[in-house]
């Protein structure tokens, strides 16, 4: 499964079912950037089980703002459209996954 890119049009549909992290970025933060290729491994390793999608909270503020974001990156866990955890800024790998997988 692919990295889906959401709006505030589609957000709510996008993550109305099973496990979904959202990451919630900009494209001038750096930790954002450095947070991609992580999320891009996770993706390849845990695609079937869990759907990743990234918000630009620079136009998309109303989802944003409507979920508390105040720094990113910030990483949201949804289990059938409810948010179930947060995580604020850079996470290596490790903890993205056991962020996850107890959701699973």
């Amino acid at each position: 499964m692919a990295i889906t890119n959401v709006t505030d049009a589609n957000f709510s549909s996008e993550t109305g079912s099973g496990v979904v992290l959202a990451d919630f970025w900009a494209p001038w933060c750096g930790p954002c950037k450095m947070i991609a290729p992580v999320l891009e491994e996770l993706d390849s390793e845990l695609g079937d089980k869990v759907k990743i999608v990234k918000l630009d909270v620079d136009d998309n503020q109303e989802t944003a703002g409507q979920f508390g974001v105040m720094s990113i990156p910030t990483l949201i866990v949804f289990k059938d459209g409810k948010q179930v955890d947060k995580v604020l800024g850079f996470q290596p790998k490790e903890a993205l996954e056991n962020l996850v997988k107890k959701h699973l």
